[in-house]
């Protein structure tokens, strides 16, 4: 993984865990236990699906840069698919406060998402290889 994906990800990581934290604490003082384990829950749930979504967007374009935005969004819609599917599959449990759950979740994708983008803003991306004057140009015509 180049390593401007890793600051990418440990720049969103960082805030997100931070805001589950305080979820986590919040939910407990007012629900409970059961709200701090869907608290604890959602944000383990935004910070896994998140982070391999950047993963698996750079194993995408590694080799084909120029695909890279159908990519970002085939692995967001994956990931909001996903959550979807464990918002399904979790309506109607008892293990934990399905409200804070959903709050808690709500908030950490967000949370993740701007960090996201924000790190990905803030990296110095090459979007133009740059070559030396010595290197031939490997197709087109020659000057």
């Amino acid at each position: 993984m180049p390593s401007h994906d890793a600051r990418i990800i440990r720049g969103a990581a960082i805030p997100t865990a931070v805001a589950g934290l305080v979820a986590a604490v919040i939910s407990f003082a007012v629900v409970g236990g059961k709200g701090l384990v869907g608290a604890i829950f959602a944000t383990l749930l935004v910070m896994g699906f998140f982070s391999f979504g950047q993963v698996a967007l750079d194993r995408l374009t590694r080799n084909n840069p120029q695909i890279m935005m159908a990519a970002a969004l085939l692995v967001y819609t994956t990931q909001i698919m996903a959550v979807a599917v464990v918002l399904a599959v979790f309506k109607n449990t008892t293990l934990f406060d399905t409200k804070v759950f959903g709050f808690t979740l709500l908030g950490c994708a967000l949370i993740w998402t701007g960090f996201q983008v924000r790190g990905a803003m803030k990296a110095k991306i090459y979007y133009v290889q740059p070559e030396s004057r010595d290197d031939k140009p490997k197709s087109g015509r020659q000057p």
